[in-house]
């Protein structure tokens, strides 16, 4: 089977904890590519996720690694094992592969931590609101591809639809509500939404009024993806060149921090739901 040229983002992951995991070893790709018996040129595709690997293998390979977690190795060894395409695979060629991998990631979560300072979260828009949003695209969207990103979007929402949904946070600066996308109506919808969605269970939405000032971060929007182990935890980074998923311990540590403060400025769960409603009433 010949590499995948464009592998999804749990294949990717896979194959760079399997690096990381050499690499912590000092072991060599020529060493690693034996254990295997298989030609060297393999080890780099496997890391990159670009050929697969089996989860026999994956524990072969972990274990003569030294790897002394055995919870990290079951998951990665349950990742290998992963056939089935999710519900975003059918959208694969036609829109860009990131907005794919933000899809995966939100599946496969357990926790779900967004800040945003401009924009209304995607898991929170309807569908009105999305369509004004990708409407004042730059450049603009052809309606097929408008409709495949609108289709997707909405699709989203099944992630809170699981018997067991991740814990969901989106901490929200003032700015975002009072964008108008659309007409009153699909921005008064927009909020009630927002309002209804924040009532739900495992849900929370926190408000940074603009009398918090200024703060770190404040021209980002980001969201910290937590994994069933610390170790695969992800954060994915919004900016108007697309999406980034980053995974490296000290990048994680800097936006969980940046997360905390974020939390701080925001107003209580209960004041935060009646600002949203003043809003509203100022429409």
């Amino acid at each position: 089977m010949p590499p995948r040229s464009t592998p999804a983002a749990r294949q990717r992951r896979l194959g760079s904890e399997l690096r990381r995991l050499r690499e912590e070893s000092g072991k060599s790709v020529r060493h690693a590519a034996g254990l295997l018996g298989v030609d060297r040129t393999r080890i780099p595709n496997i890391e990159s996720g670009r050929i697969g690997v089996s989860a026999e293998r994956v524990r072969t390979l972990a274990g003569h690694y030294g790897c002394a977690d055995p919870e990290l190795v079951d998951l990665l060894a349950a990742m290998a094992r992963e056939r089935d395409k999710g519900w975003w695979e059918q959208h694969r060629g036609a829109l860009p592969p990131g907005l794919l991998d933000i899809r995966e990631l939100e599946h496969h979560s357990v926790g779900l931590h967004t800040a945003v300072t401009t924009h209304i979260p995607g898991l929170l828009q309807t569908e009105a609101h999305a369509r004004a949003v990708f409407g004042v695209a730059d450049p603009p969207l052809a309606e097929p591809e408008l409709q495949d990103r609108l289709a997707l979007r909405m699709a989203r929402r099944q992630v809170f639809a699981r018997e067991r949904p991740p814990l969901y946070e989106a901490v929200v600066h003032e700015a975002a509500l009072r964008m108008r996308f659309g007409g009153p109506g699909v921005v008064r919808e927009q909020l009630e939404h927002v309002l209804a969605q924040s009532e739900r269970e495992r849900t929370t939405i926190l408000v940074i009024p603009f009398s918090a000032g200024g703060f770190p971060g404040s021209g980002q929007s980001f969201t910290y993806a937590a994994a069933a182990l610390s170790q695969l935890y992800t954060v994915q980074l919004d900016s108007s060149h697309g999406s980034a998923l980053i995974d490296s311990g000290p990048t994680l540590t800097r936006y969980r921090g940046l997360l905390e403060r974020l939390r701080a400025l925001a107003l209580p769960e209960a004041a935060s739901r009646d600002f949203i409603r003043t809003v509203v009433r100022d429409l």
